[in-house]
């Protein structure tokens, strides 16, 4: 029998081997964890960037009566529509008013009722309705719109309204005191219109259709037009000779639908999942000059600038000055103001701002100034005038 004998060099190489292997098994998944922790890359669906042309929503508007009110309806005095509409809305059920007898409707309030139609409607679809009141009742709380139609902008009948209107806030009064929580002359009726009449849509019967970006963008209309020819959508599979989508400009792309009409419906449901990868925004400060509002994307960046800011306040101060006359002397006193003014200028020491690339660099740039709301905004116009901010800036 021959027995084997281990050679000690080739033992040691292989214990090295095998623990140099489980190091790099170890590294490997440290590095498979490392990826798996990163973010992934920021990608939308064309749904949330996109509408197809023609698929959209319609606005209704109706007159309507809401009765039930707590004495908290229109004044018949001031708001003598509220009456005729009353008294034409009784005449139709059969009941006649009086000549010369005007009710006075404290319980009921003329309302205006708005609502969208949704794509696709139809009959007997129930939407929800929105109550406003037309005169100058106080609250809408706990009435009930009585039944009243729904037009187009072409003047035809789409839904009739009807239901309880539903307020969310409160309010009470008494003695001279008046406390009020939300708004009280509007509120909703879920559910509270039921669709008569659907509206046409021959969206789906061409050759072709049309998606509108909700933003103009050259860019992602390219990158649209190549994730849909780059994909095989039921009925149809893109080639390179015959693809199905082309940009025709920075807001729409021209796609061709399937021949078979049973397919359209499945070829949208996925063209309108596909991921698209966007490139950065523009970069863009948005700043609302009447409230002191100033909102800016992760574009922004900053070039190193020296910025001096200092504060400017004018003090006036009014002393109301009384002017006695002598005794008995028959003059009259005079009552007059003494005005103090102060001008106070405090100095503004000049301050650095480093080159920031990323938003949290910014921003921190320029809490860094200390300066007010209002303040802000004639910093970043300068900024902008010297070429020191990196971005658009829009004024609204």
């Amino acid at each position: 029998m021959i027995e084997r004998i281990a050679n000690p060099f080739q033992s040691a190489a292989a214990a090295a081997m095998r623990r140099c292997g489980r190091a790099a098994l170890a590294a490997g998944l440290v590095l498979l964890a490392a990826a798996a922790a990163l973010p992934a890359a920021q990608a939308e669906r064309i749904r949330e960037l996109a509408t197809v042309q023609g698929v959209r929503s319609n606005q209704l508007i109706g007159y309507g009566l809401v009765v039930g009110l707590d004495g908290s309806g229109d004044q018949t005095t001031q708001a003598p529509f509220t009456t005729q509409s009353l008294q034409a809305m009784l005449s139709q059920l059969g009941v006649q008013l009086p000549p010369g007898v005007t009710p006075q409707l404290r319980n009921a309030a003329a309302v205006m009722i708005t609502t969208q139609l949704p794509a696709y409607a139809q009959p007997g679809q129930l939407i929800d309705v929105t109550v406003s009141s037309l005169g100058n009742a106080k609250s809408l709380r706990g009435g009930t719109l009585l039944l009243a139609p729904l037009r187009g902008a072409d003047g035809q009948v789409y839904a009739m309204a009807q239901g309880n209107v539903v307020v969310g806030g409160a309010g009470a009064s008494a003695a001279g005191s008046k406390v009020q929580i939300n708004h009280l002359s509007a509120g909703r009726v879920p559910g509270g219109a039921t669709v008569e009449r659907s509206v046409p849509n021959q969206t789906l019967a061409g050759d072709v259709i049309h998606i509108e970006l909700n933003e103009t963008d050259f860019g992602t209309a390219r990158r649209v037009a190549e994730a849909i020819n780059g994909r095989a959508l039921p009925g149809l599979t893109p080639t390179v000779a015959a693809p199905i989508a082309q940009a025709l400009d920075a807001r729409v792309i021209r796609v061709k639908m399937p021949p078979d009409a049973s397919m359209r419906v499945p070829f949208l449901a996925e063209l309108e999942n596909l991921p698209i990868e966007l490139a950065r925004p523009t970069a863009k400060v948005i700043v609302n000059a009447r409230t002191g509002s100033v909102v800016m994307n992760q574009s922004v960046t900053l070039a190193p600038s020296a910025v001096a800011h200092g504060n400017l306040s004018v003090t006036v101060q009014s002393t109301p000055v009384v002017s006695q006359p002598a005794p008995f002397s028959q003059g009259s006193t005079v009552v007059a103001e003494k005005a103090d003014i102060s001008i106070r200028q405090d100095g503004g020491a000049l301050m650095m701002l480093e080159d920031s690339a990323k938003l949290a660099d910014v921003v921190k740039a320029l809490n860094s100034l200390g300066a007010t709301a209002q303040d802000l905004i004639a910093i970043l116009q300068a900024l902008k005038a010297a070429g020191s901010l990196k971005a658009e800036l829009e004024i609204i």
